[in-house]
């Protein structure tokens, strides 16, 4: 494996010593041991002018992944999602990463939409006007009239950025293998499945396709409510890199100034949105994963217009019985079930204080819980349990994580539009009809349907399999695979131990007994072996300490 990931990192090595530079630039190539740069950075600066000295590092990480583009970017944005592996006070620096980006020239855009579709741009188009709207970092938006003379807005793919994508995510699965090694405290935090959900989430995002799909699968849910719309999109102007949707005219969420002076209840406003998104998580296991408030948009009738549905979540049945277990704890003060549903749901690494996990949680279900709904903090209580799964280096998996994380931004946006609203007000309803659910008839039937599949498939195949066993004992063929994992470097030491004494003794019995050939009465050979198994001897040292450096800081 580790042989793949620098034959992947020589292929990029002209890319890969540009993010070296920049994250050395910002203190962050911590692992370039015995370089001292600080005198260096005293005199850096970040792209947009400020000391780099001056800057926590949550900052310095920011900045270093928006000088270092589009994959970087989207990251740190994947990462913002993550407080479990991040941490809460890096994910909420990473969530203020800005997708903007420069716009490709308008000859670059016009040859893009002209290459997906082969045909001229004015075929295609009533107007279309070459100047961009905005430029995130993987498209741009253009606002165009159909030649049927509705107004729409069409997303750009920027030319040339999926090679450019590709490239850092070789570069940054390369990377991953090498860090998830027994020795690195990384480890625990699992590099290399984070890097393929990012590949896979970047991937997804690269392809328009899925986000139009994802605008008509939310556009049908919400068919029956009038409070709530979607852009629809225009199939026939649609590809895997330009995506044509309708033009929403409203107010944009982070447009305080407009929302303020439009005479419409915000209160009202924000509540909408959250029952909306309430409604994708609890009712339909399908949600727009980004709510910040430039995805959300005043229309008129202070109805909810939705943007930027690429980033979406969705809940299967397990997952969606854990959120309900989770959910249940909290409200009824059970630390013990709290602590037993997180264990079950997360990746738990060995030695787990299972005590001290359920002291922790007990802590937190007593500071919270007993809070009225209409003052109770839920993004303050969703980022204290962050902390505690973190502290036990427990992590969650990538959806659960991103559907808590997407409850944190809701809150945080709902306020942002309305100070006095609460979240946890508007969800009451959803959570009593979560308890019928759970308790109805048809439920708790499913249950029993499922457990009675589970013990008849036992009992179907624990015969046969009993039976194979005996088989292989009759044979002789039996046998006990024992697997003892990151064995190889103690069994190295032991073996390199084992030759240092051999070759001291040898080289000492040689010196001793004056074998030739001689230089002034020194065995030639006994003080040349005795020098390799001094320098043999100080290696095996070394990496012992060395080793039990890492353990101590772990």
């Amino acid at each position: 494996m580790k042989f793949a990931a620098i034959t992947r990192l020589e292929r990029n090595v002209h890319r890969a010593g540009e993010i070296v530079g920049v994250l050395a630039k910002y203190g962050l190539a911590d692992w370039i041991k015995g370089l001292h740069y600080a005198w260096i950075q005293e005199r850096l600066k970040s792209f947009d002018g400020q000391n780099i000295p001056d800057l926590r590092v949550e900052e310095r990480v920011r900045l270093a992944f928006t000088e270092l583009g589009t994959t970087f970017i989207k990251l740190g944005q994947l990462l913002s999602t993550r407080p479990d592996l991040a941490g809460v006070e890096l994910a909420r620096e990473l969530a203020r990463l800005q997708t903007a980006a420069p716009a490709d020239p308008p000859e670059t855009v016009r040859a893009t939409v002209e290459a997906e579709f082969g045909r001229p741009l004015g075929e295609l188009f009533a107007e279309f006007d070459l100047l961009p709207l905005a430029s995130a970092s993987i498209a741009q938006v253009h606002v165009a009239r159909l030649l049927t003379g509705e107004e729409v807005v069409v997303k750009v793919q920027h030319a040339g950025i999926e090679s450019k994508i590709l490239a850092d995510l070789d570069i940054l699965a390369s990377v991953a293998e090498l860090l998830e090694v027994p020795e690195s405290r990384l480890r625990l935090y699992q590099p290399v499945a984070v890097v393929r959900q990012f590949r896979r989430t970047l991937l997804r995002e690269l392809d328009f396709t899925f986000e139009r799909g994802h605008l008509e699968e939310f556009a049908g849910h919400f068919a029956e409510d009038d409070h709530v719309h979607f852009p629809v999109a225009v199939a026939k102007l649609s590809t895997r890199r330009v995506l044509t949707m309708e033009r929403l005219d409203g107010i944009l969420g982070n447009d305080a100034v407009g929302l303020a002076g439009s005479g419409v209840d915000l209160n009202e406003f924000a509540r909408r949105g959250a029952t909306m998104y309430l409604q994708m998580i609890f009712r339909d296991a399908f949600y727009h994963a980004d709510p910040h408030p430039g995805n959300l948009m005043l229309l008129p009738g202070g109805v909810v217009g939705v943007l930027d549905c690429g980033m979406v979540g969705r809940l299967d049945a397990e997952l969606a019985e854990g959120v309900d277990d989770m959910l249940m704890a909290v409200v009824t003060r059970n630390s013990t079930d709290l602590a037993e549903t997180l264990l079950r749901l997360g990746s738990v690494p060995p030695g787990t204080h299972r005590e001290e996990l359920r002291a922790d949680l007990t802590d937190f279900v007593a500071d919270y819980a007993g809070q009225s709904l209409q003052h109770l903090d839920l993004s303050g209580a969703l980022n204290s349990l962050f902390e505690i799964i973190r502290r036990h280096n427990i992590t969650l998996p990538p959806p659960l994580s991103l559907l808590l994380r997407t409850l944190v931004e809701l809150e945080g946006t709902a306020r942002r539009l309305s100070p006095e609203f609460s979240l946890a007000e508007v969800f009451q309803p959803f959570y009593l009809t979560m308890v019928k659910q759970r308790y109805s008839p048809r439920r708790v039937l499913g249950r029993l349907q499922h457990a009675y599949h589970d013990w008849e498939r036992l009992a179907t195949t624990l015969p046969r399999d009993l039976g194979e066993v005996l088989k292989c004992v009759r044979e002789g063929t039996f046998a006990v695979k024992l697997d003892v994992r990151h064995m190889d470097p103690v069994i190295n030491r032991l073996v390199l131990g084992v030759v240092t004494a051999a070759l001291f003794l040898g080289s000492s019995l040689l010196w001793s007994m004056k074998a030739p050939p001689l230089v002034d009465g020194v065995s030639v050979f006994g003080f040349a072996g005795f020098l390799v198994a001094a320098w043999l001897g100080w290696r095996l040292l070394r990496a012992i300490k060395k080793s039990g450096d890492i353990n101590s800081k772990k």
